[in-house]
């Protein structure tokens, strides 16, 4: 079968102006190559402002992967438009589709909508374009005689590692092999994903899967040994939304790829790390761990359920320095109950790190509306800023002006509705997929 998939094009929500891509749809990537190993024709489409009137006919299924819902009209827009052959199959997926699968299955029109893990999906759905009967299929949406059927859930994958490499060779070049997105440096990387899920319950984050599913080392080294071979790359970033959490896991992937010689960075909560495993992660090439402070005061922390405290961020940082990696903190600026006293925490937490922090970078998003704050030390530009807006489907504005700071921080700044733009301002998060996704 011929099988398109469409995925919206994202842009960096601190870099929204300079239209800066973020990471590869990896969540296509992969449907892409189990179709491909599968015998099926596949190509990828991407669709973006301006670009979604698509000719698909010749293709038997066309596939619309739904990102969040800061996207979810623009995918509307390109199903209206789009010129499809009579009797096509299509369906839909993804993390907007995960949380609202019938209203997916109603606004597109779809066929079927899967919820969840879709790599097997994908394939029994194709099983089936003939005849139309997904019920023996786990896991999806669809009508019948009017009715909506809902199939009983489909159980996460035992061994990620059975999966095919993501099939990058679909898209351009240049949307994988970046050089202005690893901890600041020019260094020639790729983006990677290592493991699925976060079993933690912060409030603010649409991650749904609880359950940790990791590849193993020889399977990230494969992948690493191709991407330097096919693309030449230098180093890379996991974009796994919380990489660091079974230890003995990650200590298997950083053995195997330590002799690769390639610079890395990844995400984590500040709880999860110890000094013998930074050490290892050291050793193995990471120069940079991105960590989800959030907030300085510990009223805002328990009300995200992050379940951390002052001490264990400032513990984080310090250890992070000692085995010789970067930190770059994460911040929520204007989460519900904030006001100027919560805004001035972080800047107290980090000046409590001392010398540690003095080569942190920082980037803090943004909720609207937000109280004034004051500058953080982490945050203060030493150039003069320049900003601008541009309106997101979901009605927040994302800032897109980002100024190199001392100490090597980095800033987002622009307007505000309360007063002058303050320093530590920050891209405005979206009520969408995921958390912040800037992950350079």
């Amino acid at each position: 079968m011929k099988v398109a998939l469409l995925y919206p094009e994202v842009y960096d929500m601190a870099r929204f102006r300079e239209q800066r891509k973020e990471f590869p749809p990896f969540g296509v990537l992969y449907l892409a190559a189990v179709t491909e190993a599968a015998g099926h024709q596949v190509e990828i489409h991407r669709v973006a402002p301006g670009h979604t009137a698509l000719n698909l006919t010749g293709f038997d299924a066309v596939g619309f992967s739904l990102a969040s819902s800061a996207t979810y009209g623009l995918m509307l827009q390109a199903r209206r438009e789009t010129k499809l052959d009579p009797g096509t199959l299509v369906t839909a997926g993804g993390v907007h589709a995960n949380f609202y699968p019938a209203e997916v299955l109603h606004d597109l029109a779809a066929d079927v909508v899967a919820d969840g893990e879709s790599e097997d999906t994908i394939l029994e759905l194709l099983d089936h374009a003939h005849d139309r009967d997904f019920t023996g299929v786990p896991g999806v949406l669809f009508t019948r005689d009017g009715r909506t059927i809902r199939s009983p859930a489909r159980p996460l994958m035992r061994d990620i590692d059975q999966l095919p490499l993501p099939a990058r060779h679909l898209l351009p070049r240049e949307d994988i092999v970046l050089t202005d997105r690893l901890a600041g440096t020019d260094t020639r990387m790729a983006h990677v994903m290592f493991s699925r899920g976060c079993p933690f319950p912060c409030s603010f984050c649409a991650v749904a899967q609880r359950r940790m599913q990791y590849r193993g080392g020889a399977s990230a080294r494969i992948e690493l040994a191709h991407l330097i071979d096919a693309y030449g790359i230098e180093g890379f970033a996991i974009v796994d939304d919380n990489f660091i959490v079974n230890k003995n896991k990650v200590t298997d992937i950083c053995t195997q790829i330590a002799d690769l010689g390639l610079r890395w960075s990844a995400l984590s909560r500040v709880d999860t790390v110890d000094q013998a495993l930074l050490q290892t992660m050291a050793a193995s090439g990471c120069i940079e761990i991105k960590y989800g402070m959030e907030s300085g005061s510990e009223r805002l922390l328990k009300a995200m359920r992050k379940n951390t405290t002052q001490a264990k961020i400032r513990a984080a940082v310090e250890m992070t320095s000692a085995a010789g990696i970067s930190a770059k903190v994460f911040i929520i600026h204007g989460y519900p109950g904030e006001d100027i006293e919560t805004t001035r925490r972080p800047s107290a937490c980090c000046a409590s790190c001392g010398r540690c922090s003095a080569g942190c970078r920082c980037s803090v998003s943004c909720r609207c509306p937000a109280p004034r704050c004051t500058p953080t030390p982490c945050c203060t530009a030493s150039a003069a800023p320049t900003s601008s807006q541009a309106g997101m489907a979901t009605g927040a504005s994302s800032t897109s002006t980002t100024t190199p700071a001392a100490g090597g921080a980095t800033t987002r700044n622009g307007p505000k509705p309360n007063g002058p733009t303050p320093s530590c301002a920050g891209s405005w998060k979206t009520n969408g997929a995921r958390r912040g996704d800037d992950r350079c």
